[in-house]
């Protein structure tokens, strides 16, 4: 299975040859990690984007153990769904025997999947490009959705009003009546519409809104 590019695997273990071993295995699989002893480093390490405004631009999921001293695996996976961060970095939460109904809860909650120390390297690795994928698809997502909301920014709202009417499916004599415009300016502003929102038909138009429905 080909790596995800520019794919980024980030492990919060306190056990340092568990770390090791996991970066070391990802890089025989040709996939980038960065490694934290604790969630607190990794925390900070967050905060600091943020402060930054480092925007999330790459795939990347998160090999979180479950049980470690201070904060725990499970602490910084509620503050990763309280904040949205799970979405864009997938969790895989590593955990011993004894802790499988936890991971189990966790997945519920949203989680992407859990493995049980020891793993299969085979299948972590085949979990982590799963994550990675769907990190990818998420990320490809938000892309859309922006260049969408800067397209309809320049959008005048006689625009948006043609704009509405064709993607209705209404022909320009009936946009023109409701609006109580001629026809010619319906044509005018649906050619400006198309233009700004990069498309060349209604059905393109209508396909593109609905792609991206939070815009």
């Amino acid at each position: 299975m080909e790596p995800t590019a520019n794919a980024t695997v980030y492990i919060v273990d306190d056990d340092a040859e568990v770390r090791e071993a996991l970066a070391w295995l990802l890089r025989s699989r040709r996939v980038f990690s960065e490694a934290y002893a604790s969630a607190e480093a990794f925390e900070l390490m967050l905060a600091e984007r943020a402060t930054r405004g480092l925007a999330l631009r790459q795939p990347c999921c998160l090999l979180l153990d479950v049980r470690m001293p201070g904060m725990s695996g499970l602490a910084l996976f509620d503050n990763m769904v309280a904040r949205g961060d799970t979405a864009g970095m997938p969790v895989i939460f590593l955990t011993g025997h004894a802790d499988v109904p936890t991971a189990v809860a966790t997945v519920k909650r949203g989680a992407f999947d859990f493995c049980e120390k020891p793993f299969s390297d085979n299948q972590l690795v085949d979990r982590v490009q799963a994550a990675l994928e769907l990190s990818a698809q998420h990320i490809e997502a938000c892309r859309t959705r922006h260049q969408l909301q800067d397209r309809l920014a320049e959008l005048t709202e006689r625009e948006r009003d043609v704009m509405r009417l064709v993607v209705e499916g209404l022909p320009n004599k009936l946009i023109a009546d409701q609006l109580d415009i001629s026809v010619r300016t319906v044509e005018v502003h649906r050619a400006r519409v198309f233009d700004k929102m990069q498309v060349k038909s209604a059905v393109e138009l209508a396909n593109l809104l609905r792609a991206a429905p939070q815009a």
